[in-house]
């Protein structure tokens, strides 16, 4: 993929989500909402490759996108006046079409919108959040299968169901009442948190970091926390975002290289993020007991109380992480925690932890399960097979910049 080619995926990425979601409010049609921006950005293709990207290609877009979604509805009526079939009186064309000129405003309350829509109860949990993750965050569909370590053609077929049920169901298109928006609150929490996940650790591309969807997702969880104040866990939810991405600026050398969290300059991270996660943090304390996303901001905020990496209380983040594997016994909690009691209790405390998550074959796919197995064959110095580890670690690897990274550190074990 060239530099241009990498540009536009960039761009469609970032910019598709916001474009969707308004056209969605407006043709209350979410296939017709997706042809309108696909047009949009063809037209794009065909104007910037001659004339270059234009300073704000999203500005430019959404122009287009008017124009396109215009023309839909005037064909519509020509074809409807027609066949006679319905014949609509020019001052409501009229009112369609300054609804469309308004597609722009508000597009932070679309994409929240378009969220509660997608995760209707109608749809089954996995549905539900892959088309989010389809539609909200601009993920391709070989994105969201490794999200969910399942395979690409079982996420297309979810995400092409789900859109089909909704069709069929004719869901409105607007904001749903609060007693709804409470019953689909944690599936919209849990895709938020992929979405960030994915911006603060691509899982594909050159780059280890994606700001745009960390920034993404910040705002609409802060959204979130005014559709739902006193949820405690949305509060929880926001203060794990800002904790995490307090420390975006240290992960990642000038050179895109990943830096580990025991090598990252802590004078680099945000103070001010950290400020508000913690205050988010303590909002979601006042609110009751935390829950899994309280767990994570409470681990995170220990990473970020901590002046050094050597003065972390790991003995507390293993504490933590037994109190979330209890709660949420998912296998990357899992391996979370055995890095946790490795750090606490010393590499050979970890292995049997790493060997049960193997056995199981869940993470059989997904690369920092041998890069863990790695780093702690590494600190007990049995440098040969870390080296192993580390190489099979890069081969599962699909960021570039991780798969460079893991080939290093297999060539400094094996020079040892």
């Amino acid at each position: 993929m060239g530099d241009f080619e990498r540009r536009l995926d960039t761009i469609w990425r970032i910019e598709s989500p916001r474009l969707i979601a308004a056209l969605a409010r407006v043709t209350r049609d979410l296939a017709l909402a997706e042809d309108i921006a696909q047009d949009a950005f063809v037209a794009a293709l065909d104007r910037w490759r001659d004339g270059g990207v234009p300073e704000n290609p999203g500005a430019w877009l959404m122009t287009i996108a008017k124009r396109r979604a215009i023309d839909r509805f005037r064909r519509e009526d020509t074809l409807r006046a027609k066949t006679g079939e319905l014949q609509r009186s020019t001052a409501h064309s009229i009112s369609i079409e300054s609804e469309i000129e308004m597609l722009d405003q508000d597009v932070g309350d679309d994409m929240l919108r378009l969220m509660f829509i997608a995760c209707h109860p109608l749809l089954s949990r996995e549905a539900r959040v892959a088309l989010t993750l389809r539609l909200v965050a601009g993920l391709t569909t070989a994105e969201i299968a490794r999200a969910f370590l399942t395979s690409e053609p079982t996420i297309a077929q979810r995400i092409v169901r789900a859109k089909r049920m909704l069709a069929e169901a004719r869901i409105p298109f607007e904001l749903p009442s609060q007693a709804e928006r409470m019953g689909r609150l944690s599936t919209v929490m849990e895709v938020i948190y992929l979405v960030f996940n994915e911006g603060y650790s691509a899982t594909t591309g050159a780059d280890v970091v994606r700001p745009a969807l960390c920034e993404d997702a910040l705002r609409l969880g802060r959204a979130l926390t005014h559709l739902a104040p006193e949820s405690g866990e949305v509060h929880a939810l926001v203060a794990l975002m800002e904790l995490q991405s307090s420390r975006s600026a240290a992960r990642a050398q000038t050179d895109g290289t990943p830096v580990l969290l025991a090598d990252q300059d802590r004078s680099r991270w945000n103070r001010s993020s950290i400020r508000r996660g913690l205050s988010e943090l303590e909002r979601a304390h006042e609110r009751g007991s935390l829950g899994p996303y309280g767990l994570q901001a409470a681990i995170a905020a220990v990473h970020a109380r901590a002046a050094t990496f050597e003065q972390t209380d790991w003995h507390g983040i293993a504490a933590l992480y037994d109190a979330l594997a209890e709660m949420m016994p998912t296998p990357v909690v899992r391996l979370n925690r055995a890095v946790a009691v490795g750090m606490a209790f010393g590499p050979e405390a970890a292995l049997p932890l790493i060997d049960e998550l193997e056995d199981e074959g869940a993470l059989r796919e997904y690369h920092l399960l041998p890069a863990v197995r790695a780093d702690a064959l590494e600190r007990m110095m049995r440098y040969s097979e870390a080296a192993l580890a580390f190489e099979r670690a890069a081969t599962l690897a699909k960021n570039e910049r991780d798969r460079m990274f893991l080939h290093r550190r297999a060539a400094f074990c094996r020079n040892r």
